[in-house]
């Protein structure tokens, strides 16, 4: 009953702004191609399934010659998608601090172990020095973890992140038109980031308000990854929620200030 629940959502999303942008999006001719390449590894594809890179992807206009920004990109699964979107002349900045290092274990060391994509580069950084190119990114993104940075976590080593200093380096690693992309698990409606270290949610209409008022706007959205079967009252990391969670994808465009 779960898995036709969740194709009947898959197939009902709506897309809204996004319809247009998608529209726009130049270079994704190939992207069912990437998604089908044979040397993908099995996990890989596996989890394609409940991440729905064929939309997220899409959404964000990533194209060949691109220079892409993947903050706490954990194992790389999205870095490397993005490295074979933008191709040789494209670059994709594989971001993880130490404690993401020690969260994804083995699995970053495994995929840079067999990595012959020259343009995915392993960037270990700590969040006080993003080290993004100023003015040269076409796009980051963070994927189901932008609510780490409303809390503070030190006794496990996640000390409370400056936000505004970490929104200030995303701005100003972006191009005039680059584009931010989030996906996080959606928080019950008015809990803003109350429960962002409890359960590991963020409300989304919280999440666009701070991200505008960093000087992005809303581009584009869409409900692909929905669950109306989440209550939103269980942590992403409760044994009956991993992976099932109502998220949302967010795509946001640099403005002027």
């Amino acid at each position: 009953m779960k898995h036709i629940i969740c194709l009947v959502l898959a197939l009902q999303a709506t897309w809204g702004i996004a319809d247009q942008q998608a529209q726009k999006s130049p270079g994704h001719s190939g992207l069912g191609a990437i998604l089908a390449a044979k040397d993908r590894t099995a996990g890989d594809i596996k989890r394609d399934e409940r991440s729905r890179p064929d939309v997220t992807l899409k959404l964000l206009g990533v194209k060949s010659g691109d220079h892409v920004f993947d903050v706490f990109a954990g194992g790389g699964y999205y870095s490397e998608l993005l490295a074979r979107i933008v191709g040789p002349k494209g670059k994709v900045y594989l971001h993880n601090n130490q404690a993401y290092k020690n969260f994804v274990g083995e699995a970053l060391k495994a995929r840079m172990a067999k990595n012959t994509l020259k343009q995915m580069v392993q960037h270990d950084r700590e969040v006080g020095n993003l080290g993004m190119p100023a003015g040269g990114l076409d796009a980051a993104m963070i994927i189901m973890s932008f609510h780490d940075l409303f809390f503070d976590d030190s006794e496990n080593g996640w000390p409370q992140i400056d936000r505004d200093d970490f929104m200030g380096q995303i701005y100003r690693g972006l191009k005039s038109d680059g584009r931010f992309m989030i996906v996080d698990h959606a928080a019950a409606t008015g809990t803003k980031d109350t429960v962002s270290k409890s359960l590991h949610r963020i409300e989304k209409g919280y999440a666009i308000k701070v991200i505008e008022s960093y000087g992005f706007k809303l581009l584009a959205e869409s409900t692909a990854l929905n669950n109306a079967q989440d209550d939103h009252s269980k942590s992403v990391f409760d044994k009956d929620m991993r992976g099932k969670t109502d998220r949302f994808i967010l795509v946001f465009e640099k403005t002027a200030k």
